[in-house]
């Protein structure tokens, strides 16, 4: 029996952006392209030697981050130094680039000869300034594209956009407590 209600159709899909589609896929390419690099150095020379570039890369990066993570903490410390003198921070040209050293280290870190070499490259400064630079302009055109408002207007949003949309408020009462008597509850929070 029909009431003349239209019958709801299912909401459409939402499209998957690029990444989200491509990243697996090139993970994965990125992994094998690793183990094929390796067994080639394998075949080439013996399993020991892949053993040792493989653990001389962990050294290397764990010493990349190491130093990179001091020199961000010492920059850190000379901020705040002249922020309690008063006096003006001075522009430090290398004071950039210590998150971009520290991916690089990790990179080294991670085995495999082609993440070692994107590793390396990082540690260079004309690559760090392009990848800087590059990643300034990606963040500055996603927030140009994003619309006004607070974060909080966005779960507002997110909470209008919901089906059900209800909220319920309450408390969580704990009855059980290891150690002691146990608590009375607390008072429910209103305005």
């Amino acid at each position: 029996m029909t009431t003349g209600a239209q019958t709801p159709r299912p909401p459409s899909r939402t499209r998957r952006s690029r990444l989200r589609t491509y990243l697996p896929l090139g993970v994965a390419a990125w992994l094998v392209l690793e183990i094929w690099l390796l067994t080639l150095v394998a075949g080439a020379s013996n399993g020991f030697v892949v053993f040792l570039v493989l653990l001389a890369g962990v050294v290397l990066g764990s010493v990349i981050i190491k130093r990179a993570g001091r020199r961000a903490f010492r920059n850190l410390q000379e901020t705040v130094r002249r922020q309690q003198n008063g006096t003006e921070p001075a522009a430090r040209p290398n004071s950039e680039g210590n998150g971009l050293m520290m991916l690089g280290g990790l990179l080294v870190m991670i085995p495999g000869l082609l993440s070692d070499v994107v590793g390396l490259l990082l540690l260079l400064p004309p690559v760090q300034k392009a990848v800087s630079r590059s990643a300034e302009r990606s963040v500055e055109r996603r927030l140009r594209e994003a619309g006004p408002g607070t974060l909080g207007d966005a779960f507002r949003q997110a909470r209008m956009h919901r089906p059900d949309g209800k909220v319920v408020q309450g408390e969580v009462i704990h009855d059980d407590t290891p150690d002691g008597p146990p608590q009375s509850p607390r008072p429910p929070l209103t305005r």
